[in-house]
């Protein structure tokens, strides 16, 4: 595979900030940019000017002018070319890999998925390479790779522990990047989540927002001043250590009435096989709990409550403007999102402004497009501080 150097870097961080402010916002006025940023008029001329001629940014057409307005280019817009570079996003699960080829502004172009069959870190990562050379094919310009996985992730190379892979101190960027030739970033797979829904998705523009995931596991994460919160301790075990009733169902290791042992999959799937002897898929247990089938609607109702008691006490604690609900178990909202709602407000002050709850309806490859996101803020835009 050819490396694909991006003829814009490196920026000055001066250039980043204009760049970043128009890819997320854009396409956006000199005037508008220049007040964005704090800017004079000649201060923006003198960052736009090498961005321009790079083709990392572009002048448009205001939308609706009449052609003699458009011809006037301090009134024309700048946006960039979304199209000038492309990058591979991979989700990695315990059974499969999800790939995607995303353009400079995450719009997904390409979708690729391969069976996981081992774990072995020189095996995926040839897996890996694999899929890249197959995605390149369609899409030649590529400036880099993001890697999504359920785990800690140290300095967005190594994978220092990972449940689902039964990984520990893997250095995943590094062996990518000898098979493909091409930059890697690794990192947890719920935090790169959030950076796409922070900069292009449910959290664009907000000051406080918060990504709760449902699934195989229970993922959060926090952006505050429009930033994604950091943390060292990322996919520990957030939803094994938040009690939500102590006299809870047990998971199969011991805890017991965590939002872990009643809202993921898994868990509730070995309730309803402990009462019923039936190992049911996720799916069919909402539909007989839809279908008021005792067992699976009890398990479905308690889950229900579970979350509607962690959004309560999430929206209390951190007071957000929006709660991002994802992952591969947000339809249990589509069966019990009325007690959900009403647990939210029985565990809310009364005169509380409502919870902005947004679901979204998703697969694996909104995940790999996160990492692939990742790939743009960190390699191409060379945002190290994210």
């Amino acid at each position: 595979m050819t490396t694909v150097a991006a003829s814009w870097l490196p920026l000055s961080p001066g250039e980043r900030s204009v760049a970043i402010e128009v890819l997320v916002n854009g396409p956006l006025s000199r005037t508008e940019l220049a007040r964005r940023l704090d800017l004079s008029a000649g201060s923006l001329t003198r960052l736009t000017k090498p961005l321009i001629e790079s083709g990392l940014l572009i002048e448009v057409a205001e939308p609706g002018a009449p052609p003699e307005v458009r011809q006037g280019r301090p009134s024309q817009p700048l946006d960039v070319v979304a199209e000038s570079r492309s990058f591979i996003g991979f989700k990695i699960t315990e059974d499969m890999v999800y790939g995607v080829v995303t353009t400079l502004r995450s719009d997904i172009v390409a979708r690729h998925d391969r069976p996981l069959t081992t774990h072995e870190p020189a095996e995926v990562a040839d897996l890996l390479a694999e899929m890249a050379d197959e995605l390149a094919a369609g899409h030649p310009r590529l400036a880099g790779i993001g890697i999504g996985v359920g785990g800690l992730v140290e300095g967005r190379a190594v994978v220092g522990e990972s449940p689902f892979l039964r990984w520990r101190d893997v250095p995943l960027a590094g062996l990518v990047e000898e098979r493909t030739g091409l930059p890697v970033v690794v990192e947890n797979d719920v935090a790169a989540l959030v950076e796409a829904e922070t900069w292009f998705g449910a959290g664009r523009g907000l000051d406080r927002f918060v990504v709760l995931t449902i699934g195989a596991g229970i993922g959060y994460g926090l952006v505050l001043g429009g930033r994604r919160v950091p943390n060292a301790a990322e996919d520990r075990g957030f939803g094994r250590h938040w009690i939500i009733d102590p006299h809870g169902p047990l998971t199969p290791t011991g805890e017991r009435g965590s939002a872990v042992s009643l809202l993921t999959i898994p868990n509730i799937r070995y309730q309803v096989a402990a009462a019923t002897g039936h190992d049911l898929a996720y799916e069919e247990i909402l539909a007989r709990a839809a279908a008021g089938e005792p067992m699976p609607a009890r398990v479905i109702d308690e889950a229900a409550r579970a979350l509607g008691i962690l959004v309560a006490q999430i929206s209390n604690f951190v007071m957000p403007q929006k709660i991002l609900l994802a992952g591969e178990g947000v339809g249990l909202m589509d069966v019990a999102g009325n007690t959900v709602r009403r647990t939210i407000g029985a565990r809310r002050h009364p005169h509380a402004a409502p919870v902005d709850l947004e679901t979204k309806v998703s697969d694996f490859h909104d995940w790999a497009r996160g990492a692939a996101v990742l790939a743009i803020q960190v390699l191409v835009l060379g945002a190290a501080e994210i």
